[in-house]
């Protein structure tokens, strides 16, 4: 079986190879933007490749022809989406056109990785989490991509999934953004005041979780939309509370601050928790709590070559 990897340079991108690649009934070929960013060549095969580039998906999809493709590239950063609109859409939308034709013609199934952030934050008013068919309504830039993106995935003729996630942690090598639990553990260790936002909940993700997931659609050629996140779902400011206690900094260090505060250039959408219920029982899909992966990052972290 044929995989393709998109995205492998970034943290979902690289735990899905590290999963993947040493299975001796798949063959990976792992696509990102420039030179590959990871120290370990074997396994698999590398192709520097920008998906937002009709013309390059083309060429390499013919001579991969794959039975699978894991589309983990985007542009995710939500204030610069808002900015830089039409990098955001070529990344986000484009891409997803040409990867999801190749789909089609050479009759993969195409897994295809989405957010929480296609929604206002104001789930049902019966239950404070969303499910896989509620009504999305993005509130910025991002969202608005990504749904775009969604709708093109879901009027394709290709075999497709969605997984949708929630503020995805964990360390990679060579990584170009950091994280909530990196972030917080950071700028405590140094001492310093965190402010943190109290008005928007979320259901935090370890990225092995949503590897682990992804590879379980692929295994089971499941298709349709899941909800992908953690267990838990909390308060961001409740998550920084969580960091500084397992690593014994000052709580006092952690200042609570409402969304506006903070002034930033993209609006946030306040409640975005998942459940994942449909996960659970059709993949076999079962994530750790946010306690349990702060310990298996923390872990990480100290046998990751310095």
């Amino acid at each position: 079986m044929k995989i393709v990897i998109t995205g492998s340079n970034g943290l979902l991108g690289q735990k899905l190879l590290y999963l993947l690649k040493n299975r001796k009934e798949v063959e990976i070929f792992a696509l990102a933007r420039g030179e590959n960013r990871l120290p370990a060549d074997k396994g698999y095969t590398y192709e520097a490749v920008d998906i937002g580039e009709e013309k390059e998906v083309e060429q390499v999809m013919a001579k991969i022809q794959p039975d699978v493709i894991i589309n983990t590239a985007a542009m995710t950063n939500v204030d610069i989406c808002e900015s830089k609109r039409e990098e955001c859409w070529k990344a986000n939308v484009d891409a997803v056109k040409y990867l999801t034709k190749a789909a089609e013609k050479y009759n993969s199934h195409l897994i295809h990785v989405s957010t929480d952030f296609i929604f206002d934050g104001n789930p049902n008013a019966k239950r404070e989490r969303y499910l896989e068919d509620d009504f999305p309504n993005p509130v910025n830039y991002y969202g608005d991509s990504k749904l775009a993106a969604e709708s093109i995935v879901k009027k394709s003729n290709c075999k497709w999934a969605i997984a949708r996630t929630s503020l995805v942690y964990g360390i990679g090598v060579n990584m170009s953004r950091t994280n909530i639990v990196l972030w917080a553990k950071g700028e405590l260790e140094k001492g310093k005041q965190i402010n943190v936002v109290d008005d928007q909940f979320r259901s935090p993700t370890l990225v092995e979780d949503l590897a682990q997931a992804c590879v379980l659609i692929a295994d089971k050629q499941a298709d349709g939309v899941f909800h992908i996140s953690g267990r838990n779902y909390m308060s961001i400011y409740d998550m920084a509370l969580q960091i500084a206690e397992f690593y014994n900094f000052d709580p006092s260090l952690v200042k609570s601050v409402n969304t506006g505060a903070l002034k930033q250039a993209a609006v946030r959408p306040p409640k975005t928790g998942f459940i994942i219920d449909k996960a659970c029982s059709v993949l076999g899909y079962h994530p750790h709590s946010f306690e349990e992966g702060i310990m298996i990052l923390d872990h990480q972290m100290k046998i990751m070559p310095k």
